[in-house]
């Protein structure tokens, strides 16, 4: 019972707290929001924020403020926080959250140097970086408060260790190690631990440190320096300079002179002394001076040696010469041998002069130098007497070709011998001049002892390539010489000596190359330990056979006796030769051989053209019927070339008599010029006969004067100029070498060539009209066109012939030769041909001729003869009326 009480007196309180809350409850839902019901059952402000003081409401979330209001409240964030919508104030009903504000980014917060900003929850600070702190000591601070980063000295405040030779140095933030001077780390630079320092080898790292007259010597942490012998060091700059040791008394023996060199000294004899023991300097006073003169007695040669104020002299004796260099040993210099035998007054005036300048020349240098001065190299200026002679030399060669080998023979020797004595009198070691037909290069070298070794001379037109020990030869005089000279036109003098056995029957030589002139000091040169090599470019482009040949001065010819060709091309050939003289290369051209085909061709040819031309000349002598102007032309062009082929196969190889030779040539050169000049007259008459129309005829002795005048004055001025030009080793007719002369044949003959081109042109022109004319005169026009294309045709073939003829003069131009002989021989067939068998008067002549020779009855006769008498008589009538009537 009693348990059972006790329950019921809970549940009795249990109902009773229920109606009481439900009372509460129905008293506070009276109330409007934001205000609950008191005690007094009145409605009061209920403060959302704080409705329990000891389980306070936070309807604001983290890091923001409630604030109460009447009947409400409201949330802000707090310092360093602000709302993720950007509202200020924001309640439950519009939840928001605050988030932190990062013042390092968003403010301008300025730390100051050497500190950095760091942000915190709700808040910020200033941190110093590493290796400085706060002025106030605390680990952050705010900006603006007037604190700063300082640097924290880490070689006084912790406990730094750099090791031996080393030393710490504080910097702005940090420290470093530094290796004391004359230490180094491993890796070269500073560190701050974990590293030592060791000595640096200043020497090896730095080899001039010393400079170029000291020694560097190594200790630990530094070096020091030690001048070499015969330098001392300099007390103001410490540099090790040179010690002047000559300006120690005494220091060398008598007769010479000290020599103070970089870090030491030598000692050589004065000039005219000399070491006994062949040394050329010295250094110790063991050794002695000795006088040169005592010393070698030949020294001088053939002279005196004594002292003079610059050394030892020679001076020479009578008949020897040391060139003017009075320390040069003596030579003996005849001038007995110096030029070739020749009579001097048959010579021309420039060979006298070069004469008398080279007897002049040895004389001066072979007088007997008795005062011991230098006189004679002051007299004798070396470059200037090379002037001399090349003047000479030009004065001689511009007057033209030389006329004999005589002359040639003299020019050569006295110009070897000129450049041996000129060439040792020079004073440089090498000399160049150059002039207008001479060009020179000289090489001396001059010193004690003989020089070896290859030399090389060049000029524009060869080379010469030899050694100095052929300039030298067995005795060694001092001053060996090497001397080219070229000459720019002597070839032309040179061209017909030949002493050069052919290769071949048909063979002819012609200079291919400048002449030069190869000379050395050594006097025996004719024949070489060593063999010289001289280059030449020719001055003909061929690929024919070349010759390397020299002037023969006993001969007076070319001869290729010790010279070989090494090579030789189209453009050059190298020449080896065993011996000096004056040199040149050969070109082996090919004469037109007579062969057996020509021959035939040539007698054959030639003696049906006499038949014909014969036929011709009586043809227009004797028919009457037929002369005219015309026919007359052709009558004396039919004798020209007659008698001048009558000529050709009666003289055109008799070679053994130049005067008679010389003669046929001459004869050909006029009956030939006199062919062309008649067949010009016909031009001339075809032009009057078609232009002039009336007065067509031509005066004989107008005719005369053309046909035998001009050509008469044509081969008489060429013969006056030169004589020589007519008849050759081969034929008798123009001389190709005489350079041009050819061309006193070929000029004219162009000539009229052309100017029968022009009168066929116009003829041609105005026949053309003539045929178009309304009322043209067919019969004489046809005659006329008939008279002009044979006319034509003739100066085609026969102009055309001797154009061929001017290029047979080598193996490649064979056909041309066969082409100038077969038109040559059938000339007078052409003649015949065109002026006679298409001739129908001619004809109608030859048929009456044959009718009276082979006629049966002499009824016959007369009946034949009549009718073509009759015929005669008309067409005559018609000719000589024909030419009046156009």
């Amino acid at each position: 019972m009693r348990y059972g009480g006790h329950l019921v007196i809970w549940e009795l309180q249990l109902v009773l707290l229920f109606l009481v809350k439900v009372k509460a409850e129905d008293s506070t839902a009276a109330c409007p929001e934001g205000y609950i019901s008191d005690a007094k059952a009145v409605c009061v402000d209920e403060n959302e924020c704080n409705t329990d003081e000891d389980e306070p409401s936070i309807p604001c979330g983290d890091n923001a403020k409630c604030f109460n209001t009447e009947g409400s409240y409201y949330c802000q964030c707090g310092s360093g926080f602000r709302s993720t919508k950007g509202s200020v104030n924001f309640t439950g009903e519009n939840p928001d959250k605050c988030q932190d504000i990062n013042e390092c980014t968003v403010e301008n917060i300025d730390c100051g140097p050497n500190a950095a900003c760091v942000n915190n929850e709700g808040s910020y600070g200033c941190v110093c970086e590493i290796g400085f702190r706060a002025s106030n000591g605390k680990e952050t601070f705010l900006d603006g408060k007037g604190v700063t980063c300082q640097d924290i000295n880490e070689c006084t405040v912790d406990d730094i260790d750099c090791g031996p030779n080393a030393a710490c140095v504080n910097n702005a933030g940090s420290y470093a190690c530094f290796c004391e001077v004359g230490f180094v780390t491993s890796s070269g630079g500073t560190f701050s631990d974990g590293q030592k320092c060791q000595d640096k080898d200043e020497c090896a790292l730095n080899t001039t440190i010393c400079g170029g007259n000291a020694r560097c010597y190594n200790n630990q942490g530094s070096y020091y320096c030690i001048c070499n012998p015969g330098f001392s060091s300099n007390n103001k700059t410490g540099i090790c300079e040179d010690t002047n040791e000559c300006e120690i008394t005494d220091i060398c023996v008598e007769n010479a002179k000290c020599n103070n060199i970089p870090g030491g000294h030598y000692c050589v004899c004065n000039p005219g002394f000399r070491l006994g023991s062949g040394n050329t300097n010295f250094t110790t006073k063991t050794e002695s001076c000795e006088d040169i003169c005592n010393m070698d007695a030949a020294i001088c040669g053939g002279g005196a040696c004594r002292q003079g104020p610059d050394g030892h002299e020679c001076v020479c004796h009578k008949g020897y010469t040391n060139y003017g260099f009075n320390q040069e040993a003596c030579t003996a210099l005849s001038c007995d041998g110096t030029l070739d035998d020749v009579s001097v007054g048959q010579t021309l005036p420039e060979l006298e002069a070069l004469h008398s300048m080279l007897s002049g020349l040895c004389m001066r240098l072979t007088e007997n130098n008795a005062t011991g001065t230098s006189a004679q190299k002051g007299a004798l200026d070396g470059e200037a007497l090379l002037m001399q002679l090349l003047s000479l030399i030009d004065n001689l060669l511009s007057k033209g070709p030389l006329r004999d080998h005589k002359q040639v023979t003299f020019l050569l020797s006295a110009v070897e011998g000129a450049l041996k004595q000129l060439g040792q009198l020079l004073n440089y070691p090498k000399t160049k001049k150059s002039t207008k037909y001479v060009e020179v290069e000289l090489l001396v070298e001059r010193g004690d002892s003989s020089p070896t070794g290859n030399v090389s001379l060049l000029s524009e037109n060869a080379q010469l390539d030899t050694h100095w020990e052929t300039a030298t030869g067995a005795a060694f005089s001092g001053f060996p010489t090497v001397a080219l000279l070229t000459y720019k036109n002597l070839e032309e003098s040179t061209n017909d000596y030949f002493g050069v056995t052919p290769d071949k029957a048909n063979q002819r030589f012609q200079i291919n190359s400048k002449v030069v002139t190869a000379t050395v000091s050594n006097a025996n040169t004719t024949q070489l330990a060593k063999n010289i090599t001289l280059s030449f470019p020719h001055l003909n482009s061929k690929e024919e056979q070349h010759k390397c040949v020299y002037w023969d001065h006993e001969g007076g010819v070319w001869s290729d006796r010790g010279c070989t060709v090494v090579t030789s091309g189209a453009n050059h050939t190298v020449c080896s030769c065993s011996h000096l003289s004056s040199f040149a290369v050969l070109m082996a051209l090919y004469e037109v051989e007579d062969t057996f085909e020509l021959l035939m061709i040539t007698w054959v040819g030639m003696s049906l053209s006499l038949v014909c031309l014969l036929t011709c000349i009586l043809t227009f002598a004797c028919c009457r019927s037929i002369q005219n102007t015309r026919n007359t032309i052709h009558l004396h062009l039919s004798l020209s070339l007659f008698i001048a082929s009558v000529i050709f196969l009666a003289g055109i190889s008799r070679t053994e008599n130049q005067t008679g030779c010389a003669l046929v040539a001459g004869m050909l050169h006029y009956f030939y010029l006199a062919s062309f000049c008649w067949m010009c007259l016909e031009g001339v008459q075809l032009f009057r006969m078609v232009v002039l129309v009336f007065n067509t005829t031509l005066r004989s002795r107008y005719m005369m004067a053309a046909g035998y005048g001009v050509p008469a004055l044509i081969v008489a001025i060429s013969a006056m100029v030169n004589a020589k030009g007519y008849g050759s080793k081969r034929l008798c007719w123009f001389d190709v070498k005489e350079n041009g002369f050819i061309w006193s044949f070929l000029g004219p003959v162009i000539v009229i060539i052309a100017a029968n081109v022009f009168f066929f042109l116009i003829t041609v022109y105005k026949l053309a009209e003539k045929f178009s004319s309304l009322n043209p005169d067919l019969n004489n026009l046809r005659k006329i066109k008939v008279f002009t294309t044979t006319a034509v045709a003739q100066l085609a073939v026969l102009g055309s012939m001797w154009i061929f003829g001017c290029f047979q003069f080598n193996k490649s131009t064979m056909a041309m030769s066969y082409i100038f002989t077969f038109l040559n021989s059938l000339q007078g067939v052409l003649m015949f041909v065109m002026h006679c068998l298409l001739n129908k008067q001619v004809r109608e002549e030859y048929g009456k001729f044959m009718s009276c020779i082979c006629a049966p009855h002499k009824t016959k006769y007369s009946d034949f003869s009549g009718s073509n008498q009759s015929k005669t008589q008309t067409s005559k009538s018609a000719q000589n009326t024909g030419e009046s009537h156009i």
